[in-house]
C-alpha cells in the first residue's frame, strides 16, 4: 500500500481547474535531497557554511524567558541566525517551552543553525552568562530603562526578551546589568516580542559592523574547524 504521508497534492491550476500532479517527495529526495540524512558536500556548501560561520558573534546572545508563542520563538531564533548570534539561552520556569520551535528539523530552520541552552531559572542564567563575560540588558519598560541606541551593544552582550503578555519578569529586570527600550513615538507603547527583538538585533548588528566585528572569525582556528565539521553533518 502506497504511504499517502509521501505525497502531496501541489493544488490546482488556477485558470483551467485541473489539478495538479501528486509530487512524491520520495523521489525528490532521491534526486535533490540529503543522503542518510546528510546534504552533499558540494563546494558552494562548504564555503557558505565557512562564510556563515566566520561572522558568527560568539559574545552576542539572547535570552528568551518564557517566550511560549512557537511563532515568536522561531521568529526570534531567525533574527538570531541573521546576525551572527551563535547561541540562544532558554529560561522555562512560568511557562512552556514551544518544543517545535526549538526542533533542528530542516535546513530552513533558524532552529538547526543557532544553538540553544535551557537554565532551570533566571539566577543560574545570569550567573553561566557573567562568568562567560556577558553583559545583560534587560528589554523592559522600567522608569530607569536606557534608549535602546544609546547603549554599546559591541561590547559582550546578553539581550533578554520576556513573555509576550507579563514582558521580562522582574526578578530578570532587577538582576540584569542595565535596562533598556526601544524608542516609540505612536500611541502604542511596546511591540510584539519577535519584532523587539529583531529591532534590537539589528541595532547590535549595525553596531558591530561599524566596529568591525563581522569582517575576520571571531573563534580560533580550531574551534572554527570543528564547528565547520559539525555544520556540514548537519
Amino acid at each position: 500500500m502506497e504511504d499517502d504521508a509521501w505525497r502531496v497534492e501541489v493544488g490546482r491550476d488556477e485558470e483551467q481547474g485541473d489539478p495538479l500532479r501528486a509530487v512524491d517527495r520520495r523521489a525528490l529526495a532521491a534526486v535533490h535531497g540529503p543522503k542518510d540524512g546528510r546534504w552533499p558536500r558540494t563546494d558552494r556548501r562548504q564555503a557558505r557554511v565557512s562564510r556563515v560561520l566566520s561572522r558568527r558573534q560568539p559574545d552576542l546572545t539572547v535570552v528568551l524567558e518564557d517566550v511560549h508563542d512557537p511563532h515568536n520563538a522561531s521568529a526570534v531564533l531567525r533574527a538570531c541566525d541573521a546576525v551572527g548570534v551563535a547561541t540562544v539561552h532558554l529560561v522555562y520556569d512560568r511557562e512552556e517551552p514551544p518544543a517545535r520551535a526549538f526542533a533542528r528539523t530542516t535546513s530552513a530552520s533558524a532552529a538547526k543553525w543557532v544553538e540553544t541552552v535551557t537554565h532551570p531559572d533566571i539566577a543560574t542564567c545570569y550567573g553561566a552568562l557573567r562568568v562567560a563575560g556577558f553583559r545583560i540588558v534587560a528589554t523592559t519598560l522600567a522608569p530607569d530603562s536606557h534608549d535602546l541606541y544609546d547603549l554599546d551593544l559591541a561590547r559582550p552582550t546578553a539581550l533578554v526578551l520576556g513573555n509576550e503578555h507579563r514582558g521580562v519578569s522582574d526578578a530578570a529586570a532587577e538582576a540584569a546589568d542595565d535596562r533598556a527600550v526601544i524608542p516609540m513615538q505612536g500611541m502604542v507603547e511596546s511591540l510584539n516580542i519577535s519584532v523587539a527583538g529583531a529591532v534590537a538585533l539589528f541595532e547590535a548588528m549595525r553596531q558591530r559592523r561599524a566596529a568591525g566585528a563581522y569582517d575576520a572569525p571571531r573563534y580560533d582556528p580550531v574551534t572554527l574547524a570543528a564547528l565547520t565539521e559539525d555544520w556540514l553533518r548537519r
